[in-house]
């Protein structure tokens, strides 16, 4: 893998991106503006959103940043777009890295929105530092992204793509300690959600709003960082030039 290369793929989306401000907007306000509507359903109860408020900053940015990678990267390969560049010095790692660098620059972006918004404008009170709710945001997102890379190899078309929503993202919310303390759940469920990456983005976000320390905040975090790192280079393997 070249970084020149890398870099220049990550430009080149960006540049694509700076191109189409409906989708911009749409990558950085959407997740605020759900945030801001459960706020504002639960106004009433107090007590709710600060219960609920932070597992929904876990969730929107990772959903959000999974569809529209998985979509926007297979697009390229059914375009020609990927296998065109093929035939240029540049190789499979060079595209993902570049592809994740340019929506890591949007995901760290859309995280600081997120949080800002639930926190200034909605209300959302965390014990321990916003920093490290932001921080945990950003990973969240980029760990979405690179899951997202790495389901568009399996996917032919957009709609296929889409549909790895019910596959890869619902049984991690209903599992991932949303609707329920993991600690709760019957015991084959708890085991099955300590192997979804959905789970840390849930245990770090609330580790931090009940102002946890130490391992509880660091472990979570290092769990996402590796499930990022472990899809990108599985994507990188997987990545095909062109979707038959």
């Amino acid at each position: 893998m070249s970084p020149v290369r890398a870099l220049a793929t990550a430009g080149r989306v960006l540049r694509q991106l700076s191109h189409d401000p409906r989708s911009v907007a749409l990558l950085l306000l959407a997740p605020s503006l759900l945030v801001g509507l459960f706020a504002w359903l639960f106004s009433e109860q107090e007590g709710v959103f600060d219960q609920y408020g932070a597992p929904i900053l876990a969730l929107f940015p990772f959903i959000l940043m999974f569809v529209v990678t998985s979509v926007t990267t297979l697009r390229e390969r059914r375009s020609g777009t990927l296998e065109r560049l093929m035939t240029m010095p540049i190789g499979k790692g060079d595209f993902i890295v570049g592809y994740a660098l340019a929506f890591g620059i949007v995901a760290a972006l859309q995280a600081v929105v997120t949080v800002g918004f639930a926190v200034l404008v909605c209300g959302l009170t965390t014990e321990g530092p916003v920093w490290q709710l932001g921080l945990v945001a950003v990973l969240d997102a980029l760990m979405g992204t690179a899951l997202g890379l790495l389901a568009s190899a399996f996917a032919r078309t957009e709609f296929q793509a889409v549909q790895f929503m019910p596959a890869i993202v619902f049984p991690q919310i209903i599992l991932g300690g949303l609707l329920m303390p993991r600690d709760r759940m019957p015991e084959v469920l708890h085991a099955v959600s300590d192997w979804l990456p959905l789970s840390y983005a849930i245990d770090a976000v609330t580790a931090v709003v009940a102002g946890d320390e130490g391992w509880d905040v660091t472990r979570p975090l290092l769990v996402i960082a590796g499930i990022a790192v472990a899809s990108l280079l599985a994507a990188s393997l997987t990545l095909r030039r062109r979707t038959p």
